[in-house]
């Protein structure tokens, strides 16, 4: 087993849950979790998580996800389970590049998020779901994944949440508050379960980079000076949380991601342009990155973590979104030049982005998926040397 090959947390569902993940995606006449409208669903998911965690333990991976199998998105599901959110049936989903790399490609559209009370992180389901993970995984390192703060922050500051008398969060800093203190109670519940590391997931740091065609925050009809502010307010969210989070012993991971969904992204933008933003202010102890194509610029992004030696760097060269094995010698090649910068003992590889961060997946198969993890383990052998 190596330490140095990484999932970034979602894998594949099975053909059986994801049944029940298509029924819930077209209703929002129920409320999360779902499990009392289904019969045998939560049995199904229970079982398929522990079928995925025994899977991850025979392809030698050293930390344990429960596959996200409990979600049926990335970051949505945990707002879901928040106390003071209703769920709904929005008029259109997001908006993801097709692999023609022009087109608009729509995604699901239960992405409705309406804020009925002040927010609650106190007795979240996650926190049961981690439970059962950490025993189904013994002895072995689990990590749970959810979305940063800062991201939920842009999602409900851009909704119609702040509007109306009757609305409970009338401006951006009281939403800001609310959700820091929302966040806080989940971490403090995770902590006192026994949890050890807490990944925060992030598709919003791209949209501060001046080189990303698909940025509304780019152009010369942009307000900077509110831009600047924007960016400033989700470092400072993350870091209080993820500085609350060190106070009660938890290592605090992240994973930069620009989409994924059916094996499609959202956009560009490089890491250069956002580098002494939020990969040298953020103050996560391993950054989970994305290098798979020419979208996020040079590795030289890599020098903002020269000063902090403690830092890990997580290289996501592989692919999470094709079929096909990835090419070794470009890895090999892309490992040797982020060498150069941080000290090789610092850094990981992983694939860019898990294999199913919504439910459906990205375009390939269980065999194929668990192949791709087999080749990371390969590489990452190979390359640190380890047994």
């Amino acid at each position: 087993m190596t330490d140095k090959f990484q999932i970034v947390g979602s894998l594949l569902r099975p053909e059986e849950l994801l049944k029940y993940k298509t029924q819930i995606e077209h209703r929002d006449d129920i409320q999360y979790p779902f499990y009392d409208h289904f019969e045998g669903y939560q049995q199904c998911e229970t079982e398929a998580i522990q079928q995925v965690v025994q899977k991850e333990v025979e392809h030698n991976l050293s930390v344990l996800t429960d596959g996200e199998f409990s979600k049926s998105l990335w970051h949505l599901d945990f707002v879901w389970g928040f106390g003071g959110v209703e769920r709904y049936i929005a008029d259109h989903g997001y908006f993801f590049r097709d692999l023609d790399g022009s087109s608009k490609y729509e995604t699901r559209k239960d992405i409705g998020i309406r804020i009925t009370a002040p927010l609650s992180g106190k007795n979240h389901h996650f926190i049961g779901l981690f439970k059962q993970l950490q025993e189904t995984a013994g002895e072995q390192q689990t990590k749970l994944c959810v979305p940063s703060p800062s991201h939920i922050f842009g999602e409900l500051s851009w909704s119609d949440n702040m509007n109306g008398a009757d609305a409970v969060y009338r401006n951006k800093e009281e939403l800001k508050a609310g959700l820091v203190s929302a966040y806080k109670e989940f971490v403090a519940d995770f902590a006192a379960a026994g949890g050890r590391i807490l990944q925060f997931d992030d598709c919003l740091w791209e949209l501060f980079a001046d080189d990303n065609p698909n940025s509304p925050f780019t152009g010369e009809q942009v307000d900077h000076a509110e831009v600047q502010k924007l960016a400033t307010d989700f470092i400072e969210i993350n870091n209080t949380v993820i500085d609350f989070g060190h106070s009660l012993g938890l290592k605090m991971w992240t994973h930069n991601c620009r989409g994924n969904y059916d094996s499609r992204n959202m956009g560009g933008g490089s890491y250069a342009k956002i580098a002494n933003l939020f990969l040298k202010q953020l103050k996560y102890d391993r950054f989970f990155l994305e290098w798979d194509d020419d979208r996020a610029g040079s590795i030289e992004a890599l020098e903002v973590f020269k000063d902090r030696p403690d830092t890990e760097i997580v290289l996501g060269l592989l692919s999470s979104k094709t079929r096909t094995l990835d090419d070794e010698a470009r890895v090999v090649r892309l490992l040797d030049e982020a060498s150069k910068i941080i000290d090789k003992d610092r850094l990981l590889l992983s694939h860019q982005c898990g294999f199913a961060s919504c439910d459906g997946g990205n375009e390939l198969s269980e065999a194929e998926q668990w192949a791709k993890i087999d080749q990371g383990q390969k590489i990452a052998k190979q390359y640190w040397g380890q047994a």
